[in-house]
């Protein structure tokens, strides 16, 4: 099989040591090109061009969930067809590497690449689904072109925090959770919109929902994780699934903290849950407006303000050697 293996030379967990070892043992399985990206968006740029070469029949990305959101959104350049295009299979190399881990991939270079070569080798796939995120017509954002996401999507609250975390990694800051625990907290305390939300999510036929805080928007569980701990928003949520939705209406220092609480003692069968939480399971369209810009994230990546975003959850949208 020819094969293309994207490589993020800035990947948190990877050395060139362990990546030279890994295309030595790609190499020996598969007609392997070897792509370094860049630039941001240079693995979108080289997964469009092997979706649309017809000649590569996977696509491997050596990176964080960034590396693998760009690449998705490559090999769906003119959208989901999934018998036709190049199957994806993640390396995992960033620092929480959600994709990689809910598909079930060790969070090891090493044992993930064993563990690709025996899929590869026994001919194991699955199809899942994405999440698509766009600009809203008749809006102010209705210009942002379509965007692919893996695992989840965050506009509000959470939002905040990871724009909040890039600026700290822009200036050098490791990655590390201890980072993450000190941006929430500066977040929360400027967060204005706390005690009443400024967003009201739609959808066909269902009455509206406002003056929700933040919301968070999941295509698998767990949502994230700390450490090895994994985080559920939505235990429900699935790649065999729509979108599953979870709200908040009012993040006050007590109501936080309760749902602080849920999320870091969340269950597979549970997660956060009250008077202030809103859950939506197996949504196919919905639209968040919100009356103030806020920020907005896929996949771990800051994407800037938003006011409107509409969101559509489409099944089996690629197919990812597992």
């Amino acid at each position: 099989m020819r094969a293309l293996l994207v490589v993020n030379p800035s990947a948190t967990t990877t050395s060139a040591r362990t990546r030279d070892v890994l295309v030595h043992a790609l190499a020996s399985d598969l007609k392997l090109e070897v792509a370094t990206t860049e630039y941001r968006g240079h693995a979108r740029d080289l997964a469009r061009r092997a979706a649309e070469d017809g000649n590569t029949g996977l696509v491997v990305a050596l990176g964080g969930d960034g590396t693998v959101n760009e690449v998705v959104n490559g090999l769906l350049h003119a959208g989901p067809d999934p018998d036709n295009l190049p199957r994806l299979a993640v390396v995992p190399g960033g620092s929480t590497n959600v994709f990689a881990r809910a598909l079930g991939l060790p969070n090891d270079v090493v044992e993930a690449t064993g563990a690709l070569l025996d899929a590869l080798r026994e001919g194991t796939e699955r199809t899942v689904g994405l999440g698509l995120a766009a600009g809203t017509p008749g809006t102010d954002d209705e210009s942002v072109p379509p965007r692919w996401f893996t695992f989840c999507a965050g506009f509000g609250f959470d939002a905040g925090v990871v724009g909040r975390v890039e600026q700290q990694r822009e200036r050098g800051k490791r990655s590390t959770h201890a980072l993450y625990v000190r941006q929430v907290m500066r977040q929360f305390l400027g967060e204005s919109h706390r005690r009443r939300g400024t967003i009201t999510l739609e959808r066909p036929g269902e009455e509206p929902l406002a003056n929700l805080v933040m919301s968070i928007i999941c295509n698998t569980a767990p949502w994230t994780y700390l450490g090895n701990r994994p985080v559920y928003a939505s235990p429900q949520a699935s790649f065999d699934t729509a979108l599953d939705v979870l709200g908040f209406t009012k993040l006050s220092t007590a109501t936080a903290g309760r749902y602080v609480t849920q999320l870091l003692t969340s269950t597979p069968e549970r997660g956060p849950q009250g008077k202030h939480a809103v859950s939506l399971h197996d949504q196919t369209a919905f639209t968040l407006h919100s009356q103030a810009p806020l920020p907005f994230q896929m996949d771990g990546d800051h994407l800037g303000l938003r006011t409107s975003v509409t969101f559509t959850g489409v099944r089996r949208a690629l197919r990812v050697i597992v």
